[in-house]
């Protein structure tokens, strides 16, 4: 849960990459402001998993409580804002996860690997990802639960930083390395001990990956779990890969060396058929 002010309201949330609550209205060139508040409160309210009032929001956005008034409650009674019992505090609505299962459904990239997850995840036995770049931070797209009952927990919709998991190290050494420095944030905050928070680490970090063709998380995102990722290298895939998440205690060389083969073959399979959407696409 995140953490409350001492009065109870909600504290001001900041992401795992360190990122701070949604930026002021007219931060981008040419906004509509009305539009860019509705965004900058679904924004925080996705941010926590607080309820917040309209005076959270005004002070944590910056927007005045007359503004925040009428937009919440219209935005509510379209489905995208859901209130407490007692009217004064709000939540996402319903609404959202219908927008969101609509864009899962209809991203050619989660579509087209539904199979190859599945035949990796009964492979491995262990717990896969899907998972998208998005600025300096990754989101899981799609996921496939471990058989085992020590596994990873994770959800679809989740964002962590990038730097600090193998899915969002395999996407950035996508990038040239003038783009990776400029998306970075200029501090790398750590999730466990063993997160790299050293910019010229990581870039080291992200050579090594660019070499062997595949990204290793020690445990920099949960402790006592190691992860291997491969970038999907279709144009189609949007900055994405793939993962497989093993409790240490299971990650054998023996195992290392299958769960790669197995992540290959699979990133492999999905890229082809990227490759032959793409070139029906075109057709």
């Amino acid at each position: 849960m995140a953490a409350t002010s001492p009065a109870g309201a909600p504290s001001e949330p900041s992401s795992p990459s360190g990122s701070s609550a949604p930026s002021a209205p007219g931060a981008a060139s040419g906004a509509v402001k009305s539009c860019l508040r509705t965004l900058q409160v679904l924004e925080l309210l996705s941010s926590a998993d607080d309820d917040f009032s309209i005076a959270d929001m005004s002070r944590i956005l910056g927007i005045p409580k007359s503004s925040l008034h009428g937009l919440v409650h219209t935005m509510s009674d379209r489905g995208w804002l859901a209130a407490d019992r007692s009217g004064l505090r709000f939540r996402l609505g319903l609404k959202n996860a219908v927008v969101a299962m609509s864009f899962l459904d209809r991203d050619l990239v989660v579509s087209l690997s539904k199979t190859a997850l599945d035949s990796l995840a009964e492979l491995t036995g262990e717990t896969v990802h899907l998972g998208r770049l998005d600025g300096d931070e990754i989101v899981y797209l799609a996921k496939r639960e471990s058989t085992h009952a020590l596994r990873l927990y994770s959800a679809v919709g989740r964002r962590l930083p990038a730097h600090a998991t193998a899915l969002g190290k395999a996407a950035l050494a996508t990038l040239p390395e003038e783009q990776v420095l400029a998306t970075l944030p200029e501090r790398l905050v750590p999730l466990t001990p063993n997160t790299i928070t050293a910019r010229d680490r990581l870039m080291e970090d992200l050579a090594e990956t660019r070499q062997r063709g595949y990204a290793v998380d020690n445990g920099e995102n949960t402790e006592g779990i190691s992860c291997l990722a491969f970038a999907l290298r279709s144009e189609a895939a949007e900055h994405s890969a793939i993962s497989c998440s093993v409790p240490t205690v299971r990650l054998t060389p023996q195992r290392v060396t299958s769960v790669l083969e197995a992540l290959s073959a699979a990133a492999g399979k999905i890229d082809g058929l990227l490759a032959h959407a793409s070139r029906r696409q075109i057709e």
